[in-house]
């Protein structure tokens, strides 16, 4: 047997209406608000307040174990095979830097796809079962489970910033 949760959902048609809906819930401090919009909305995205994404840290130590490896591999390599050219020295940094550029790169995208999938939670994805269709097609919908005990605080911020239709919704915890 699932627990269930249950959340309010409400239907806007304007943008400003929502971001002003999310400005007063979160000012709640509810225990969750999802937002569904038609297309991306910079006002909604700085009113929901999310956290920056940690992608960017795998990137980051994706790039310089690139980098790290793309030193060490040449080095180790001209060390187990010593051929002297031309009397430069057997290690001379300037043409590794090519490699150390090229698996940067390389580690650095790889990296990021990883971070993608790690932080999208692929292997375990959670349906959201109060989407609407029309929230694709020019609405814009504001879902939030309440504190506990503030059910109707919560639909009262709805109403105020001028949600079309508010109805309740179960959802699987």
């Amino acid at each position: 047997m699932s627990d269930r949760s249950y959340g309010i959902l409400g239907v806007f048609h304007h943008s400003d209406a929502v971001e002003e809906a999310v400005k007063g819930l979160r000012a709640q401090r509810p225990a969750d608000i999802t937002v569904y919009t038609p297309l991306p909305h910079h006002g909604i995205e700085h009113a929901l307040a999310r956290p920056e994404s940690p992608i960017r840290v795998f990137t980051l130590v994706g790039g310089l174990t690139g980098a790290a490896t793309g030193f060490a591999m040449p080095i180790w390599m001209s060390l187990d095979w010593p051929l002297i050219t031309g009397g430069k020295p057997i290690i001379s940094l300037p043409p590794f830097v090519i490699i150390a550029f090229e698996l940067t790169i390389l580690f650095g995208a790889l990296a990021t796809v990883l971070g993608l999938f790690v932080n999208a939670f692929i292997l375990k994805p959670k349906a959201s079962h109060v989407y609407d269709p029309s929230f694709s097609a020019g609405t814009f919908g504001v879902f939030v489970v309440p504190a506990e005990g503030r059910a109707e605080e919560a639909r009262a911020v709805l109403e105020r910033a001028g949600a079309t239709e508010i109805r309740s919704e179960a959802v699987d915890a």
